[in-house]
């Protein structure tokens, strides 16, 4: 069995070296053209210059230049509590390390809009950042929804205080959103964490916590290198969590693909409770009725990825959505999504039935150059983070 492993994981190098997978770019060249400090706003400089400085980062990119050139604002340590929407192409965010760099907000989808009103943010409106431009880069920081799910998660079922509504979402990349990069980012949610809706997204060396549905959308992302992290729920449970949800347009042939990745949980996540995923069928209006989008069969493919034994056996679940009569029907994950993995290893990494499996004849198509579409996305060294943001 190890020698399997082994031979497959030789494998998958080999195709990922021949096909172009493995980068060989050099560093792209930053410029600074702005900061951002709330704790000691217009004390920072960059070699001697002084440049404005800003004590909220939506105020800096509010600032921002209308142009085609790439734009970086450079960030302080610190706790910025607010919502950061991007509607500016090129623009670039390097904060100063995970956990260090914080932009936190508690926006929920069952959150009143105002005091007393009866319209609620709904899933779609609680991200804490909101990529609504294309060429996105956020660097060296952590994002976080600080809504409290744990604490209603507590309360009983039946409880009069339980909320409907609990999803909220640190990171968006919306429909204006295309060739998003993540890298060394920390996204921090339970329910719905990273919302893939549109375009191109590439993470990497980063992490994504959280439980139910918590990376989701019908983009296509590519994560690499990058830990993805189960949390625990407060009451026992057959399944705690499921780490994908994806919505993939039946003629998009990529979705959300993990290469290289592991899959971990925090304590208290059980053995055999967290499915890889579940395929979700948003309900749409059609000129027939409102109904569950048949043409969303959702796509999650696990290459090379290591999988904690809080992984299921059963690889997969179903997921439920609105059939054309009204009536509740649940999508079934081998029938309608397209679900698979190849090289996966770890305590959960199980060969069965109902977990398809790809062909190593199919892994070519996996080349980071050919799911990103040709896009080489601008990557910056830790060194060269750590240079800019002195």
């Amino acid at each position: 069995m190890r020698f399997e492993l082994i031979k497959k994981s030789c494998l998958f190098l080999f195709f990922m070296v021949l096909c172009g997978c493995v980068s060989t770019n050099k560093p792209a060249d930053f410029v600074v053209n702005a900061r951002v400090s709330n704790t000691n706003p217009g004390s920072m400089n960059s070699h001697g210059d002084n440049l404005v400085t800003y004590s909220t980062i939506q105020a800096a990119v509010d600032a921002a230049p209308l142009a085609d050139e790439p734009w970086t604002i450079v960030i302080a340590p610190g706790n910025y509590n607010e919502r950061v929407v991007i509607r500016r192409a090129g623009l670039r965010l390097i904060g100063s390390g995970k956990g260090k760099t914080r932009i936190t907000f508690d926006r929920y989808a069952g959150q009143p809009v105002e005091p007393g009103s009866s319209e609620t943010w709904g899933t779609f409106r609680t991200a804490v950042v909101e990529v609504l431009a294309e060429d996105v880069g956020l660097y060296d920081l952590t994002i976080e929804n600080g809504y409290d799910y744990p604490a209603d998660d507590r309360l009983p079922k039946g409880h009069p205080d339980k909320i409907r509504g609990t999803q909220a979402v640190a990171l968006k990349t919306g429909e204006q959103a295309d060739r998003t990069l993540l890298q060394r980012v920390e996204l921090l949610g339970y329910q719905d964490t990273l919302f893939v809706q549109e375009g191109r997204t590439f993470v990497t060396d980063s992490e994504i916590r959280g439980h139910v549905d918590f990376i989701f959308g019908d983009g296509n992302a590519l994560f690499e290198n990058t830990d993805v992290i189960s949390r625990p729920r407060a009451h026992p449970m057959t399944f705690t969590g499921y780490i994908t949800a994806p919505s993939t347009l039946l003629d998009s042939f990529y979705g959300l693909t993990f290469i290289n990745c592991r899959l971990l949980r925090e304590l208290d996540v059980p053995d055999n409770s967290v499915p890889l995923g579940r395929p979700w069928h948003p309900t749409k209006t059609f000129t027939d009725g409102r109904y569950a989008d048949p043409n969303a069969v959702g796509k999650s493919t696990f290459i090379n990825t290591f999988m904690d034994a809080h992984i299921a056996t059963v690889g997969w679940s179903t997921m439920g959505g609105t059939a054309k009569d009204g009536s509740r029907k649940q999508f079934d994950p081998l029938e309608d999504a397209r679900f698979s993995e190849w090289g996966s290893y770890g305590p959960g990494a199980v060969l069965n039935a109902k977990r398809p499996q790809e062909k190593e004849t199919a892994l070519a198509d996996y080349a980071k150059h050919k799911i990103l579409d040709g896009w080489n996305p601008p990557l910056l060294s830790k060194a060269g983070a750590n240079a800019l943001i002195k």
